[in-house]
């Protein structure tokens, strides 16, 4: 996909130095630019950078003087990086814009399509689910029956999403993610065995959603297990039946969050955390990578470590698990000489 300077400049209101008509077809970082690549200089550290990259074409600032004779042409605007960011946005939905039904497909008699769609090759969509405008369904997603996908949405390649689950409009779901799967659960008997409990709830996942690669949600046992407005998840996150996370949250990569746990809102969860079941988390809290939550958490709380506990405390305490070969040594040491006072001034 080539662009003219001109195309670009027009797209970004800016203003041209050097050849309009030159081309571009990858983006490059400055430091790296080859014959053909489009850059960006923003910050003045790299500016060096701009006097030897091979880029062809740079977005720079309307107040950036060169220093030195600049071969390249220059695509002059009020702030680089943003525009440099319009840019990728609009690169993305170009390359993404993708219309019209592939073959081999199933699409069920009683499902719905909206306009302007794409469904890619060896999709399948089943009974009765409905498919809002302008959404993008790449090869191999499966849609079961009753799906409901709003407008604007993308499911890339490999996605899975069982009967019953509710998605909203402008969602991305990336690759191999399974929507809606039976929820762990599992009675067990006298004999030993364990008896499986049927999942008869759904999903629901609100408007503005990203959830990563490989990332699961297991439908409800009753009722919904409900992801709300804004919720971006990481790659391989494991969502379990009944959770509710409040809008506007983000979870880092590799968390764990078991049954029935009630997540508030604009909450922040790093990487590879622990959540037990039938918690209440609430609104504003932040919690730290690798942390272990076995009780509930007020508004605001922000804890670290397993079991987790205030953030404050546990960075003091650090300090003090670092030494604690040390401490302990130090406490052996004065245990002995208080014993050999005691011994000898003992009558």
């Amino acid at each position: 996909m080539k662009f003219k300077a001109n195309q670009i400049a027009e797209i970004l209101e800016g203003d041209i130095i050097g050849d309009e008509n030159v081309e571009v077809f990858k983006l490059s970082k400055i430091e790296e630019g080859t014959e053909g690549s489009l850059t960006f200089l923003s910050n003045p550290k790299y500016e060096h950078h701009i006097y030897s990259t091979k880029a062809s074409v740079a977005i720079v600032g309307k107040d950036f003087v060169p220093k030195e004779g600049i071969e390249m042409t220059l695509i002059l605007v009020e702030d680089a990086r943003l525009s440099f960011s319009k840019l990728l946005e609009y690169y993305s939905q170009v390359k993404l814009n993708k219309l019209g039904i592939e073959s081999p497909s199933h699409i069920s008699d009683s499902a719905t399509l909206g306009p302007d769609i794409y469904l890619g090759a060896f999709s399948y969509i089943g009974n009765d689910a409905k498919i809002g405008s302008n959404v993008k369904i790449y090869p191999n997603v499966y849609l079961g029956d009753n799906v409901v996908i709003g407008d604007n949405s993308t499911l890339f390649s490999g996605v899975k999403i069982y009967s019953e689950t509710n998605i909203g409009d402008n969602c991305v779901i990336h690759s191999n993610c399974v929507i809606g799967s039976d929820g762990f659960g599992f009675a067990p008997s006298e004999d030993g065995n364990y008896n499986k409990i049927p999942h008869i709830g759904n999903v629901i996942i609100e408007d503005n959603v990203e959830i990563g690669a490989s990332t699961t949600i297991d439908r409800a046992t009753l009722g919904s297990t409900i992801i709300k407005k804004g919720v971006k998840l990481d790659n391989q996150i494991q969502i379990a039946h009944n959770v509710e996370i409040g809008k506007n949250t983000v979870i880092a990569a590799q968390t764990g969050i078991a049954g029935s746990t009630k997540i508030g809102e604009n909450g922040m969860i790093g990487g590879q955390v622990g959540i037990i079941g039938h918690m209440v988390i609430g609104d504003n809290v932040r919690i730290q990578a690798q942390a272990g939550i076995a009780k509930s958490l007020k508004n605001n709380e922000v804890v670290q470590g397993t079991p987790a506990f205030g953030y404050s405390d546990f960075s003091k305490s650090y300090v003090y698990f670092k030494k604690l070969p040390e401490l302990v040594s130090t406490i052996n040491t004065l245990e002995k000489e208080i014993k050999a006072l005691k011994e000898k001034y003992e009558y």
